[in-house]
């Protein structure tokens, strides 16, 4: 059951002459009263000799009945609640009921023989309008503050006694929805998106990572829409819109919105909290621990993606901890960004469901805690050199290394659902567990290639050699030996610990590093995850190209070491 109080209005007739006509594409079906004040309320959809004039007057009265100086500048009240999709279609006499409860909950009509004139309308199977005029039977105006969430409370309530869809309750900090009007305007121009949707995105993915209010503002620019600042007479900037260059109103100008009307956190004041002093100094090399760093400049995508794992694995970690709250939710607004400097940068095969994962991702990014974002400043150094590592092919290493970098993102995605659910966030952890199920189906289309390479080679190991590399699985995760052995990644995992073997490396210390780096029960394949931690942490290429130097040592830790960027260029074109 989904309420939404709308802006208050000024005209009763319009807003009756709306909900009782054909609306914008003849989708009000048999408008008529299902409930009002007073039961023998004049209902112009089933009465023929009713009016909407009648009605209107009806409504109007206490407003009309006090002096022109003590009414309200904007008396109408309209509310409509909404059923979820997938619930039964409810009686006329249960939408009775349902309004009658909401207009008692959010104080327009509370029972007390004074209070508010209203009325229900339903024009279709799945929701209702209420209508009321804020002027109380006694002359005052009703209290109604907060009516939204108190209409909300109650909606809970109703879902649990008539057994409809449990719909995540709102926290003030979702993205502004687009009016009627925009749809409408976005499906006559035949486009998926309304301009506010569209323009939220570009500037979502022109904050990823940004260091500076100028670079903010240049790849604005650089998407193509049309800016416009707002400064102060002191010449400091006070605040920005963006409008669509096609998007126009009716009298030919540009459509403006300013960033708090796209999103509670694209306002100019809570994107300069991003902009932390460690972040203002572009492309400056960042210690993340661990004697891992993000270089000054990435020499291609797939360099930029291996360095994003190890701040999106820290990114996990403190949220399993459930420490510092404040560096949690700086932790997943950066990992918004994360995600969406990789949809903008992701190949062909995966774009779409990145993009979805990036979308629903961004309900999950907010709350009401309030973000210490320096405790972020890896994740979104991360998020920048993707940007300007440029576009992947998505294939060789590439393709191998946005495996690499999604299968860990998952982590992250299921751990902030689990953040959100502990701290009451339902929104939040719902748009969570979504954005998971489209980085899911991208993982498996990215690393279908490249697993199926390594599976290949793990196959044609000698027997012997693959017999060794199960004895240490056994030794180094007896819980796991059989799971991790039964798996059809198995052949993957062999392939890894013997290319790691051949680069001088400790296959068992590995493996044992790997895995105690998280719980591995929750994954889908806990082999294919260890092949990518202990890809990350020997810094293995996927692809090796073939040499027919002698396999010492000292020669096959050359052969594995990260290719120049000339060679990983060459290699980042090959397909498996």
């Amino acid at each position: 059951m989904i309420p939404r109080v709308h802006k208050q209005g000024d005209r009763t007739l319009g807003l009756l002459s709306y909900l009782y006509g054909p609306g914008t594409h003849e989708e009000h079906t048999d408008p008529h009263l299902v409930a009002s004040f007073d039961s023998a309320a004049p209902d112009p959809g089933r009465d023929p000799a009713a009016t909407l004039k009648e009605l209107q007057l009806l409504l109007d009265q206490p407003v009309q009945a006090i002096g022109k100086e003590l009414r309200p500048g904007k008396h109408v009240w309209h509310c409509s609640v909404r059923a979820a999709p997938g619930d039964r279609i409810l009686s006329d006499q249960e939408w009775g009921e349902i309004a009658r409860r909401v207009v008692a909950a959010t104080g327009i009509d509370d029972g007390d023989g004074a209070g508010c004139r209203w009325a229900a309308v339903r024009h279709a199977d799945d929701h209702v309008h209420i209508i009321a005029t804020l002027v109380r039977e006694d002359g005052h105006m009703p209290n109604h503050h907060r009516s939204g969430m108190r209409a909300q409370a109650e909606c809970r309530l109703i879902e649990a006694e008539y057994g409809l869809t449990a719909v995540n309750a709102g926290d003030g900090t979702a993205a502004k929805r687009p009016t009627s009007a925009e749809r409408h305007k976005a499906e006559r121009r035949r486009r998926a998106q309304t301009p506010r949707e569209e323009l939220r995105e570009s500037v979502r993915r022109a904050v990823a990572g940004a260091a500076t209010e100028q670079e903010f503002f240049d790849r604005l620019a650089a998407a193509g829409l049309l800016v416009r600042t707002r400064t102060a007479p002191s010449g400091d900037l006070l605040g920005y819109t963006v409008a669509l260059p096609g998007d126009r109103n009716g009298q030919g100008e540009p459509v403006f919105y300013s960033g708090s009307k796209l999103a509670p956190d694209l306002s100019l004041p809570r994107i300069r909290e991003r902009l932390t002093p460690e972040t203002k100094e572009p492309f400056a090399a960042t210690d993340l621990g661990e004697g891992d760093t993000v270089q000054s400049r990435p020499t291609g995508p797939a360099s930029a993606r291996r360095a994003a794992t190890s701040p999106v694995w820290e990114a996990a970690l403190l949220l399993d901890d459930q420490g510092d709250d404040g560096a949690a939710a700086a932790q997943l607004s950066a990992t918004g960004e994360l995600l969406d400097a990789l949809a903008k940068t992701s190949a062909a095969t995966t774009r779409d469901e990145l993009r979805l994962a990036a979308r629903a991702f961004e309900r999950a990014s907010r709350s009401h805690i309030r973000a210490q974002h320096a405790e972020a400043r890896a994740l979104r150094k991360a998020a920048r050199e993707i940007v300007y590592a440029g576009p992947s092919l998505g294939r060789g290493e590439d393709g191998a290394a946005t495996a690499m970098v999604l299968s860990t993102l998952l982590f992250v995605v299921v751990a902030a659902a689990r953040w959100h659910a502990q701290h009451q966030h339902a929104q939040q952890a719902a748009a969570a567990r979504q954005a998971a199920d489209h980085l899911r189906a991208a993982y498996r289309t990215t690393a279908h290639a490249p697993l199926t390479e390594l599976r290949h080679r793990g196959r044609r190991l000698p027997r012997t050699t693959r017999a060794r590399y199960e004895t240490t699985v056994h030794t180094v995760l007896p819980h796991l030996a059989e799971t991790v052995l039964a798996e059809g990644g198995w052949d993957a995992l062999a392939a890894t610990l013997n290319d790691a073997a051949r680069a001088g490396a400790d296959p068992a210390a590995l493996l044992r590093e790997a895995a105690s780096k998280r719980e591995l029960h929750s994954a889908d394949s806990v082999s294919d995850v260890l092949v990518w931690r202990i890809r990350r942490i020997a810094d293995l290429p996927v692809h090796t190209p073939q040499t027919t130097t002698a396999s010492t040592p000292a020669a096959t830790a050359r052969t594995a070491r990260p290719a120049s960027p000339g060679n990983r260029r060459r290699a980042g074109r090959t397909s498996f």
